[in-house]
């Protein structure tokens, strides 16, 4: 018998030794011999898991086993590969009954290490969950599996004349579970809100092995608490999502980009107010010069502006008279708000226009950065910004950082570059203890630890910024009750 989470679990003898410590052991030579000694072979997982799919390939245990982080070697069993609700249900229920730790999985596009399986849990990949409805015009939804990517959903809907709100540069290959899972943002937040916002029905398998039916794709529902909401951004913790019903949106047509130059971040709010009043926004992007330079050298483009800014931003609206742009640019020139732009001409001017942007994570991929992904109100910006740069100046002195974001919903992500002279764990040691100094300037602000990469293992000891005392305590008891043995991606989000 042991403690885990806040239930007592009964597990058999064969067991008892492999689970003496919680979270389960990581030592692959451990676990190959506990494999081998309760022969929980290959045949072991078919005969009590019929008809999934079950891998024990290294290369798979590897793959399936970590996310983008990368924060921790993977170490999981075993990945099993469901198609249906009802297998990922006889999945639980097992793992219910042998004490098996699970880590849901979907793309692994992940930045906060909540994909990652590094103590001899079971993967569940969604992958082969990729069955979609077609598109209900009436009620402008559609209802598809989990593993279903992103971009296909995009695609779809765009087929059906309409529009999927969410959308960012790992758009071809997130899946929509693990997008519900993190409540996902992106660069149309402003327009379109959080996955959050487009989910209209949710199915679920709880940590008890009960299939939920959320909301049912309705628009109207006042009847009590809202399940549904609880799971999303809940990461695989509660519940392993199974299928959801999507809002669409109207095709929004041909947008227009423009791409401004300024000279300081204290014109970002007032800038974007401006926008906001002329134009019908659906983005409004910052980033700074090293960020330019970063993505020119990696995607072998030129300079967006002849003379380079000390920062830009890069706001998409639904497409304009030419005349009506140039006004607007004319205006916040002559505000003294931007000392320079372009303005897209075409939709393929527009989606080169945007490369500038959604380049920049992968042309620094390589570089391994110390990433924060944070949020205050978009009117707390400038004072974010001019806080953070105080603590850089100070703390940073010798590192670069990017700075780049969503100023459109308050959210920055800050990109601290490790020398090449410097050790990775000094590295990563030093960026963790600033942290304490920039969690500390967002808690003041009010603000968030993690806007849209969650928390996982990366920002679980940060958690109580965001968050107070009694909500962490909520937290634990709700997922007492939806997860009572502990064996949803047990780790994550809260500490064990």
């Amino acid at each position: 018998m042991i403690i885990c989470g806040y239930a007592v679990v009964i597990i058999n003898e064969a067991l008892a030794e492999w689970l003496r410590i919680t979270p389960i052991h990581a030592n692959e030579e451990y676990r190959m011999a506990f494999l081998k000694k309760n022969s929980m072979d290959k045949s072991w997982f078919e005969q009590h898991l019929r008809g999934v799919t079950v891998s024990l390939d290294t290369d798979d245990l590897q793959n399936y086993g970590t996310d983008w982080s990368k924060v921790r070697d993977p170490a999981p069993t075993a990945v099993l590969f469901p198609q249906h609700a009802e297998q990922v249900q006889q999945i639980v229920v097992c793992a219910r009954k042998y004490g098996l730790a699970l880590v849901p999985s979907g793309g692994r596009t992940g930045l906060s290490g909540g994909a990652i399986a590094a103590d001899g849990e079971l993967v569940l990949s969604l992958e082969r969950m990729r069955a979609l409805e077609p598109v209900c015009q009436a009620d402008a939804t559609i209802r598809v599996q989990a593993g279903v990517v992103t971009a296909t959903v995009q695609q779809q809907a765009a087929a059906a004349g309409l529009f999927y709100g969410v959308d960012f540069a790992a758009a071809g290959s997130s899946q929509i579970g693990g997008n519900i899972a993190t409540n996902a943002g992106g660069i149309r937040v402003l327009r379109y809100g959080l996955t959050r916002d487009q989910i209209l029905g949710l199915e679920a398998v709880t940590g008890t092995g009960e299939l939920l039916q959320l909301n049912h794709g309705l628009i109207k529902n006042a009847t009590g608490y809202d399940l549904r909401h609880l799971l999303i951004g809940s990461e695989g913790t509660l519940a392993v999502i199974t299928a959801a019903t999507l809002k669409l949106w109207p095709h929004p047509g041909e947008r227009q980009v423009l791409l401004l130059a300024l000279d300081s971040h204290q014109a970002l709010v007032p800038l974007f107010i401006a926008a906001r009043q002329a134009l019908a926004l659906s983005a409004f992007e910052f980033f700074t010069h090293n960020c330019v330079r970063h993505v020119c050298a990696h995607a072998g483009l030129a300079p967006p502006l002849q003379q380079a800014a000390k920062l830009y931003v890069l706001l998409e609206c639904d497409a304009i008279a030419d005349d009506h742009a140039a006004e607007f640019f004319e205006q916040v020139f002559d505000q003294g708000l931007v000392s320079d732009g372009v303005i897209s001409q075409s939709q393929q001017h527009a989606q080169q226009l945007w490369q500038y942007r959604e380049r920049i994570s992968e042309s620094i991929a390589d570089l391994r950065p110390y990433k924060n992904d944070i949020a205050v109100r978009i009117a707390a910006v400038p004072q974010l910004l001019q806080q953070l740069d105080e603590l850089v100046r100070r703390y940073y002195p010798d590192f670069e950082v990017l700075w780049y974001g969503h100023i459109g919903d308050g959210n920055i992500h800050m990109n601290v570059l490790r020398p090449e002279s410097m050790q990775a764990a000094d590295f990563k040691r030093q960026c963790e203890q600033v942290n304490e100094q920039v969690f500390a300037c967002i808690q003041q602000l009010g603000g968030s630890i993690s806007a849209e990469h969650g928390v996982g293992l990366l920002k679980q000891p940060w958690l109580h910024y965001s968050r107070s005392g009694t909500e962490i305590e909520l937290m634990r008891q709700i997922k007492s009750l939806l997860d009572p043995d502990g064996i949803m991606n047990p780790g994550k989000l809260l500490s064990s």
